[in-house]
């Protein structure tokens, strides 16, 4: 599956399947964009609804709730958030969250598992097309992820995770065109199903390469993830990446109020409804201290 480049330690071999799975992918994507003037706008806008669910499976649920646990969901938003992770089809949450401990803890050396110090390409895809460095399984194998086998939705999840990717990335997003306005399948397919997956895989993938090389660095200028509008825009709050390397406790990912940041928008939303608590948050006075002792200057 995407997002696992094996896991043999060593050499930098090449995954060659995953180099031909992900070339597939994105053919079939560059493909599905000549569909767009001959579909439905019903399913063009079906497709981007299903990529907002998408995006929150992984920022609201794999990165802030399950990596972070910068806030607690009470089981029925986990249970949605497992569902929309399924249709985001990056790994299950599990492997998604120890990946990302793994990379904060060990940011940009070889035992992160997109260190940016090897290149925009690399910490982009190419570090889903080799195995990983044996630094990453072995640095990796002493952090504690306990807490997330802990959840019973993570173990659900982890345990049906084939079939639940089959269901929510594939079969849902192609049927419900089809079957509710009468879409073909074939345009269906291509649009809410391969379209959409190839452009949430690339708007998070910018997170761990364009976010760690272009920007300003407001609040620690010692490291290398920065501010990035564009990837904050594509990816629904996720730019503020020099904040969120400063501060990885904070469920905002951001500085709170000044910024786009629909990921917290919702986090926000489930608050009012009932459905999360314990938002956890950098005061005031932290951020200013932080920003005048370490921040380029730049904020």
């Amino acid at each position: 599956e995407p997002g696992s480049a094996g896991s043999a330690g060593g050499g930098q071999d090449i995954v060659w399947r995953n180099v031909v799975l992900m070339g597939l992918l994105h053919l079939g994507a560059v493909y599905a964009l000549s569909l767009v003037p001959r579909a439905q706008v019903l399913t063009l806008l079906w497709a981007y609804f299903c990529f907002l669910m998408t995006a929150l499976g992984v920022t609201a649920g794999a990165h802030r709730l399950w990596s972070h646990r910068s806030y607690k969901a009470k089981l029925p938003l986990r249970i949605f958030l497992a569902a929309a992770n399924s249709m985001a089809f990056q790994n299950d949450i599990y492997e998604w969250s120890r990946d990302h401990r793994v990379h904060h803890k060990y940011s940009e050396t070889d035992a992160d598992p997109h260190n940016a110090r090897r290149g925009f390409f690399f910490s982009h895809i190419g570090w889903l097309f080799v195995r990983k460095h044996r630094d990453v399984i072995e640095k990796g194998r002493k952090l504690d992820f306990t807490d997330l086998l802990d959840d019973p939705v993570v173990r659900f999840q982890r345990k049906y995770y084939k079939s639940s990717v089959v269901l929510m990335c594939f079969v849902i997003p192609t049927f419900v065109p089809w079957y509710l306005w009468g879409e073909s399948l074939w345009n269906a397919y291509f649009l809410a199903s391969i379209l959409r997956y190839t452009i949430s895989l690339n708007v998070t993938w910018l997170v761990n390469s364009a976010a760690h090389m272009y920007g300003n660095r407001p609040y620690d200028k010692y490291i290398n993830p920065r501010q990035n509008t564009l990837v904050t825009l594509g990816a629904i709050g996720e730019g503020f990446h020099n904040y969120h390397h400063t501060f990885p406790f904070d469920y905002s990912a951001s500085e709170l109020g000044l910024t786009f940041n629909p990921t917290t928008w919702f986090i926000d939303f489930m608050f009012w409804l009932g459905l999360v608590t314990d938002r956890k948050q950098a005061p005031k006075e932290m951020i200013q201290a932080r920003k005048e002792r370490t921040g380029d200057g730049s904020a």
